[in-house]
């Protein structure tokens, strides 16, 4: 299964992968899905959203345990970030199969849609429609760069927009739902465990500043005469980089858009978004409003008038307890009973997290040995991979098969 995905969307020249949402790449990836789903007898649905559900028992009996993640990716994301999650699900029930267990629940393999936001720049656009928490609206509403609207986009890819919305029905039928996913960070790495829990997501946003200057042309227009936006977002960064620091957070500038964008031009316009994550909502929005405090000040220097949009926001998710709580007990008595697994906090949102306020939720976190995510240098030992998969397995025969 790695290998048949290892070559969907992978860029020659940075060697990382481009799987963005609707497109050949993020087509060949569902693909794979239906086929794998094919492969093993389970009955494939595409639900309103485009979130394909892979059933093995029937999904109107309800009770069920699910688990997945998503196939897409980043600009020049890593290898393990969502695929780990699906791939692991299939080989979970592979190994489920050959213990030759009874299933009493129905078990489905999910592979949510567009979670990382590369396109139209909101994460977890599949499972926030479906849980209802982003608006048939402000779906019809989401753009990508090249003005091409999300509704589009799905039905250039063979999909009806009309349908999009809440899915309270589908989610009525879940009882549990685990994803495994590589772990970004080093935290078990650092302890020497193979596989962790994940105790709670932080809150997290994402903002953008719009810098507004005047054009004019480099070579001519005196430093004094300039209202240049590049120069207060360039303070911004740094002002990002301090009060997180300050504050035990992380702020990151990672996306600029800038016009006219001409090399020998004072730029118009600089637009760049903030994203930024702490362990409390408290410690967040103080950041926040310490970084847009000071890109005012700073704007104000130079000229320049400042506009802050916040496009997105998730607050603190603290997975279901009881649910945690039994798959540290079924992993601790299962086929590797001295498995020791450590309850992670982690930065990163994830579809689990969006889910969380409609099903009992739960992640499974695998050992990246550098910690480095979103990036083709993205790792996991085979090793780790496969006491994920064991891990998993374990956790679904506890639920499903009981």
């Amino acid at each position: 299964m790695w290998r048949e995905l290892l070559a969907i969307g992978r860029h020659a020249g940075s060697g990382g992968y481009r799987r963005f949402a609707w497109t050949g790449a993020d087509a060949d990836c569902r693909a794979w899905f239906a086929a794998q789903a094919a492969a093993r007898g389970l009955a494939l649905e595409v639900d309103r959203n485009g979130n394909q559900w892979a059933w093995l028992g029937d999904p109107e009996a309800g009770g069920a345990v699910v688990t997945g993640s998503h196939l897409d990716s980043v600009p020049d994301g890593g290898a393990f970030d969502g695929p780990l999650g699906v791939v692991s699900s299939f080989a979970a029930l592979d190994e489920l199969l050959a213990r030759g267990v009874t299933f009493t629940r129905p078990l489905a393999v999910v592979n949510f849609g567009d979670e990382e936001g590369a396109r139209f720049g909101l994460a977890c656009v599949g499972s926030r429609l479906t849980a209802g928490k982003l608006t048939v609206e402000d779906a019809h509403r989401l753009t990508d760069a090249a003005g091409t609207t999300l509704p589009r986009a799905m039905e250039a890819a063979g999909y009806d927009p009309d349908t999009i919305g809440p899915d309270p029905e589908r989610l009525a039928r879940v009882d549990a739902f685990v994803e495994l996913h590589v772990e970004q960070g080093r935290a078990l790495d650092l302890s020497g465990d193979p596989v962790g829990v994940a105790g709670a997501i932080w809150p997290h946003g994402r903002w953008r500043f719009d810098f507004r200057g005047e054009a004019n042309h480099a070579g001519t227009t005196r430093l004094v005469d300039r209202h240049d936006p590049m120069l207060p977002y360039a303070e911004t960064v740094l002002a990002a980089r301090r009060e997180a620091r300050l504050a035990g957070a992380v702020a990151t500038f990672g996306k600029i858009s800038v016009e006219p964008n001409g090399v020998n031009a004072v730029p118009s316009l600089v637009r760049g978004w903030l994203d930024s994550r702490a362990e409390g909502g408290a410690t967040l929005d103080a950041v926040v409003t310490a970084i847009e405090d000071e890109a005012r000040t700073y704007a104000t220097a130079h000229g320049v008038d400042l506009e802050v949009v916040r496009e997105s926001f998730t607050p603190v998710v603290e997975f279901d307890h009881a649910l945690r709580d039994e798959l540290r007990r079924l992993l601790g008595t299962g086929r590797d009973a001295e498995l020791r697994v450590p309850v992670l906090g982690t930065g990163a949102g994830h579809d689990a997290g969006i889910l969380s306020g409609s099903v009992p939720t739960a992640m499974l976190f695998v050992r990246n040995p550098t910690g480095v995510s979103h990036s083709p240098a993205e790792h996991a030992a085979e090793d780790d991979c496969l006491a994920g998969v064991t891990a998993l397995a374990d956790a679904l025969e506890g639920l499903a098969c009981k």
